[in-house]
């Protein structure tokens, strides 16, 4: 009777809710019942299966208030919403009408791309939106992300994390206040300081996007990239770690902790693999020598090779800076370990009072003192430095000079020496003006003034009184006095010249006719070689025939003796 009292109450709840238009249905329960108390509420226990705005609820216990379309479940609470998302908990409560649901108690939530857990969800079935701010972990294919808030979106698979959010997976870790993370894609969003530490490197930025499945960042604020010996920091960061790549914009600073090195331009491509750097927009290196700074300049920087071995290339308007050296070229090249710097295509360099100019200049430091070690001024060398009345000038096939404690003491000119002096005494009178031709000669400097000069091969020339030398006399063929090219400080070096294009590309026009000559040069060369080869080989060939003929006459010449050695034996067995 009491079995049938219940089938009968069953069927009449599902009618009257049916009837009434609610969603809620008991499909299945051992025990169902109304509350004495309260007729408005339906208790099931037992194997409970109720189903809701499509959804569906598995638990033990389950309390349904039919006027307010409300429920309460407890005990192994299983909820499914389609074939795709399972959520289960301890307790779970649900509004009809509102459609909203909160689950609390070691709280599960399943779809096929990723699982959370948390100890309090709220869902809103109408938005598709859970969120919780009782601490949770998300973990799919990749990643496991924790944070104290989460709202999880899930038409688009969006995850929101809020307040000391955590993404880990075998490769690094993302730490932050606020990211959005789409489940699907694995592609994370980052809205505060944000911390992305890797095996090899270290990411910061305060705004910025990644995709942790591809391990591709792009940063867009007060952002920074730091591994093994360098810290890439830019208004803007791309990060491939995949490809070892990363690429800056607008105010980079690239620090290089081994070498003491700065890097700084506008954009900048980096190789981590090759230990690389590529920057171009006020592009500058700066060194730290022997505590002063060394600022390079040019349109373009290169730097190549691993710290103990490290190198500088610049092109195209390059010049640089220290306190007590300056310069200007087209092309440069530096090794920071061997100490030496190359100076390519209408070089210039200042040193003390000096003005140095030739086809190439090269200068050494020291490696153990920092100090300016020596000099090489390389075809068509001219070294020029201003008295109140005129410039003194030296001027040579070659220079070689040597530096002490940064200052150029001793300067060798190697073939087709001159000179033009304004010889001075003590008291700084004119003496004189000497004018003289040498083929090697030597100049001693001290407190940037020239003391001595030795000529070694065949002099020619004297010491003129002032009033003897004509002006015109005065200068030799090459001088330009280009003071007003100097940088005078870190921020000259970024100033173009005028005309400099102009004579760059004559200078360019001049190497490819000359390259072009070469390569004509060594093509006739190549010709003559093959000529003289192949009249060789035809030489060789009719010498050997040559012996091929005597050889051939040899050989009939034997072979008619002994043809007549047999005739004489046959005629004497006849007789």
């Amino acid at each position: 009777m009491k079995n049938t009292f219940l089938l009968f109450f069953l069927c009449f709840s599902v009618l009257i809710n049916a009837q009434t238009g609610r969603k809620m249905k008991i499909l299945n329960a051992d025990v169902t019942y109304t509350d004495e108390q309260n007729p408005d509420l339906t208790i099931s226990i037992g194997n409970v299966y109720v189903e809701i705005d499509g959804a569906t609820i598995r638990c033990k216990r389950v309390e349904i208030y039919n006027k307010d379309n409300y429920l309460k479940a407890q005990g192994d609470v299983v909820m499914n919403q389609g074939d795709t998302i399972i959520q289960t908990s301890k307790f779970a409560d649900y509004d009809g009408n509102k459609k909203l649901a909160k689950a609390w108690g070691e709280v599960e939530l399943k779809d096929p791309t990723m699982v959370l857990t948390t100890e309090t969800l709220h869902f809103d079935r109408e938005k598709q939106y859970l969120y919780y701010n009782t601490k949770g972990t998300i973990k799919d294919s990749v990643n496991v992300l924790k944070s104290r808030v989460g709202n999880f979106y899930l038409k688009n698979k969006k995850f929101q994390a809020l307040s000391k959010v955590v993404i880990t997976n075998p490769d690094q870790v993302i730490e932050t206040d606020h990211l959005d993370y789409y489940t699907n894609s694995g592609k994370a969003y980052l809205y505060k300081p944000s911390t992305i530490t890797g095996d090899k490197s270290v990411i910061y930025t305060e705004k910025g996007y990644q995709d942790t499945k591809n391990k591709i960042s792009h940063l867009t604020k007060n952002s920074w990239i730091k591994y093994d010996d360098r810290r890439i920091q830019g208004d803007s960061i791309y990060y491939d770690e995949n490809r070892n790549f990363s690429s800056a914009t607008g105010n980079i600073i690239v620090t290089d902790t081994i070498n003491n090195g700065t890097l700084k331009g506008g954009y900048g491509e980096f190789y981590r693999a090759k230990d690389s750097a590529f920057l171009t927009n006020r592009a500058v290196a700066i060194s730290l020598v022997e505590n002063d700074s060394l600022f390079i300049h040019g349109d373009t920087l290169l730097l190549t090779g691993k710290p103990e071995e490290r190198i500088i290339r610049a092109y195209n308007h390059v010049k640089f800076f220290k306190s007590d050296l300056s310069g200007k070229c087209d092309s440069l090249y530096t090794s920071q370990v061997a100490g030496i710097t190359k100076m390519f295509r209408k070089p210039i360099l200042w040193s003390q009072e000096n003005q140095i100019t030739g086809d190439v200049i090269h200068f050494l430091h020291n490696k153990e003192t920092e100090q300016l070690d020596s000099l090489k001024v390389l075809g068509n060398s001219f070294m020029v430095q201003k008295d109140s009345i005129g410039y003194n000038q030296t001027k040579g096939k070659n220079i070689l000079g040597k530096f002490e404690d940064n200052d150029l003491k001793i300067v060798d000119v190697i073939g087709n020496g001159e000179v033009i002096h304004y010889v001075r005494n003590t008291e700084q009178e004119l003496i004189g003006i000497m004018k003289m031709r040498c083929s090697n000669l030597n100049l001693t400097i001290d407190n940037k003034q020239i003391q001595t000069i030795e000529f070694r091969v065949k002099p020619d020339g004297k010491t003129y009184p002032e009033e003897e030398l004509h002006v015109n006399d005065r200068q030799l063929k090459g001088l330009v006095w280009r003071i007003k090219e100097k940088p005078k400080n870190k921020n000259d070096i970024f100033i173009h010249d005028p005309g400099d294009d102009i004579i760059m590309q004559e200078e360019r026009v001049k190497e490819r006719l000359q390259r072009i000559e070469d390569a004509k040069e060594a093509e006739r060369k190549r010709i003559q070689e093959l000529e003289a080869k192949k009249l060789q080989e035809q030489q060789d060939s009719i010498s050997k025939t040559n012996e091929d003929i005597e050889k051939l006459k040899i050989d009939v010449k034997e072979s008619k003796e002994k043809l007549k050695s047999a005739k004489d034996i046959t005629g004497k067995k006849d007789e």
